[in-house]
């Protein structure tokens, strides 16, 4: 478990030293295209890592036995992940560059980190249904990084772009649906339920349709 630690320390430590503090200086020296690389890369061999310390420490036992109305509200909430993240790719301002829509539109009229949401919703379900001390770690890192990383997003957003971006942020809203239900959009619904399918189908325990 202090292995385990350590790596999810080093992953999320990561993360948020190369999207602000180091982001710039090292863009600097190794051009944009060079620093995305070294990012991914730093990304990739942490979160390794952090599996791998997963794996190594074997079977442990749950912390409580899910029930089968946690496995049902752990799927649709599992659904709606998988339409954020396929929605977030459409016009997402989160992404590099500036807002590309007047209004938000599909997923983003949601929340304005689609993204970032999807990987929490992911993240808080498996630990809540594995359940077992391993599975709260590194669950429970996944969905801290997700979410801090949401918020610096919306800060570092809002000093490059400014009363641009805070026009933005007055019309959606940090949490999904709290400005209330909205139309993701035929690309995010029916990719995001194919994604759906084909990820609880893949699972290796018995999930969504498939349980």
């Amino acid at each position: 478990m202090t292995a385990l630690a350590i790596a999810l320390a080093a992953f999320i430590g990561t993360h948020f030293l190369l999207s602000h503090p180091l982001r710039d200086p090292l863009a600097g020296k190794m051009g944009a295209g060079g620093f995305r690389g070294f990012y991914s890369l730093v990304a990739f061999a942490t979160l390794g890592w952090a599996i791998w310390a997963y794996r190594d420490l074997g079977r442990q036992a749950p912390l409580w036995v899910a029930t089968q109305w946690v496995w049902i509200v752990g799927a649709m909430l599992m659904w709606v992940a998988s339409v954020l993240l396929i929605g977030s790719f459409f016009g997402n301002p989160a992404l590099p560059g500036a807002p590309r829509q007047e209004r938000p539109q599909g997923v983003l009229a949601i929340t304005r980190h689609p993204m970032m949401w999807s990987f929490a919703i992911w993240a808080l379900v498996h630990a809540v249904v594995i359940a077992t001390p391993k599975a709260l770690l590194l669950d429970g890192g996944i969905a801290f990084l997700a979410l801090a990383g949401a918020l610096g997003q919306d800060r570092k957003k809002r000093r490059m772009h400014g009363d641009k971006w805070m026009a933005w942020v007055d019309q959606t809203h940090f949490v999904p649906f709290a400005r209330g239900l909205a139309n993701p959009g035929p690309k995010a619904l029916i990719g995001g339920t194919l994604l759906f399918l084909l990820a609880t189908w893949l699972h290796p325990m018995g999930a969504g349709l498939w349980r």
